[in-house]
């Protein structure tokens, strides 16, 4: 089975239907300036998290997980291969070197921002010749997630 990413709409009870004009036909959802939708819509496959996961699994694809870290309680981490590694919190400050398990350079976190022009507009991880980055990931951030791979290398 292929994942797939789910986009849907807004709605305030579990028996409310799409958004519809006064006819009762679905209208579509409006494209604002920044790339999200509205008309009553939400579609999360525009969210920048969602399609940076989607390039995440596309660079990690056919690895497994190794190197998985876990603090015991509310915090995971782990490589995909040598292509990629993400790493969560649910609670607590995460603030140490990592086994990343790729090769040396920048890499741009594809939670936090994107890869424009070589550049990474959010946050970036250095990783060492060892494969080892130190990541800083916390607890108030609004997605406690990090998630660098190797097409997110920063040129």
């Amino acid at each position: 089975m292929s994942p797939r990413v789910m986009s849907s709409f807004a709605f305030t009870n579990s028996d409310q239907g799409p958004p519809a004009d006064g006819n009762a036909y679905i209208v579509s959802p409006k494209i604002n300036n920044d790339d999200t939708c509205s008309n009553g819509w939400v579609c999360e496959h525009r969210w920048r998290q969602i399609y940076n996961m989607v390039g995440f699994r596309n660079a990690v694809k056919g690895t497994s997980i190794n190197d998985w870290w876990s603090d015991g309680n509310q915090q995971i981490a782990f490589c995909r291969g040598r292509k990629g590694f993400i790493a969560f919190t649910n609670g607590g400050n995460i603030q140490r070197d990592f086994q990343t398990c790729l090769p040396p350079g920048i890499y741009c976190d594809v939670i936090s921002g994107n890869l424009i022009g070589g550049k990474c507009s959010g946050k970036s991880v250095t990783v060492g010749n060892n494969g080892v980055g130190f990541i800083s990931l916390n607890e108030n951030e609004y997605d406690g997630v990090l998630a660098i791979h190797v097409n997110a290398k920063k040129l």
